[in-house]
């Protein structure tokens, strides 16, 4: 793993995520990949105190999970985020989801976010300080390959 990718999340398999095959249940992998995105959120500023002054929050356009590995009741969960681009109004993101004592890749989330104003809902330009903090990630991120998951489309393929 790279050393840049920022690790801002950690949970563990909650009993109620289980499903009746005795695994993580495939809905709450995008209820943990929200959660290591609050995270990122809240890295970045647009924290409770941000999103209260501005009406402006995050908004998720589009995800695209991929299951890797499966994970069992109570497993440690930890997220690594790599910021693949952002632009004024955007951020497309990577997230990976190891098993915290194993350290295999359970899982991978591509997300595009949206700064959304929720008073007008509408996107938003980001504030200067947003797109700062938004570029030394990025400055930090940019070298890093970008994993094979992203861009994936589901397909049969003959």
């Amino acid at each position: 793993m790279h050393e840049h990718l920022l690790s801002l999340h950690t949970d563990t398999v909650r009993p109620d995520w289980m499903d009746y095959n005795g695994h993580m249940n495939d809905g709450y992998y995008a209820v943990a990949f929200s959660l290591a995105t609050d995270a990122f959120i809240e890295y970045i500023g647009l924290d409770t105190a941000y999103r209260a002054r501005t009406s402006c929050t995050f908004y998720t356009a589009e995800m695209h999970i991929t299951y890797l590995r499966e994970l069992k009741a109570d497993a440690a969960l930890t997220f690594t985020t790599q910021l693949l681009a952002y632009d004024t109004k955007r951020c497309h993101l990577f997230h990976r989801l190891q098993h915290g004592t194993a350290g295999y890749l359970a899982a991978t989330c591509e997300l595009m976010q949206l700064h959304v104003d929720q008073g007008v809902s509408k996107v938003a330009l980001f504030p200067a300080e947003i797109m700062n903090r938004l570029a030394e990630i990025y400055g930090d991120h940019k070298g890093i390959p970008v994993p094979e998951q992203v861009g994936h489309v589901i397909a049969m393929r003959r």
